[in-house]
């Protein structure tokens, strides 16, 4: 239930980071007509596009060599999420088993086996969520990064911006 809480705000977040954004994009451009630049990726469509679906942002943001880093480090956390889960649920039924009239604090073994799995489990959730959220941040970042130029003919640069002359 609290996962859900928290997913719930933080795509209220997203959200209205994205009216904000839009908004403030169209009040610029109506006191600003003659600015030169002008933004070719939106920070907020990356970040919600990498929220919806890991990666998305970076093939918005056309950095296409991501994309199979972000699903890599994904799938591997999954997959070791999955396997930490089967195994904790394995020793969290033969520990349960374990548990008599004789052996009323079942085996210990088993408990410290279940414990392990269940710590292992919980600490993959976690490298989950911060390789998520990662990949909103660099979604974020790199539709700022977009048009920032690294060309050394100085003619065409203005504030490390491309512009068109």
């Amino acid at each position: 239930m609290q996962i859900k809480i928290k997913l719930l705000f933080f795509l209220f977040l997203i959200y209205t980071s994205l009216i904000y954004s839009q908004g403030k994009m169209e009040e610029d451009k109506s006191t600003n007509t003659d600015s030169v630049f002008v933004m070719q990726k939106s920070p907020s469509i990356a970040m919600l596009k990498s929220a919806l679906i890991p990666g998305w942002g970076q093939f918005y943001n056309e950095s296409y060599w991501k994309i199979p880093v972000v699903w890599g480090f994904l799938g591997y956390y999954l997959s070791v999420w999955f396997s930490q889960n089967d195994k904790y649920n394995l020793y969290k039924d033969k520990f349960s088993q374990s548990i008599s009239t004789l052996v009323p604090d079942g085996d210990y073994q088993l408990k410290k086996f279940r414990d392990f799995y269940h710590n292992q489990r919980d600490e993959f959730t976690i490298y989950i969520f911060i390789t998520y959220f990662l990949n909103i941040v660099d979604a974020y970042v790199d539709s700022h990064l977009f048009d920032f130029s690294v060309t050394q003919d100085i003619d065409k640069i203005h504030f490390g911006v491309r512009v068109k002359l």
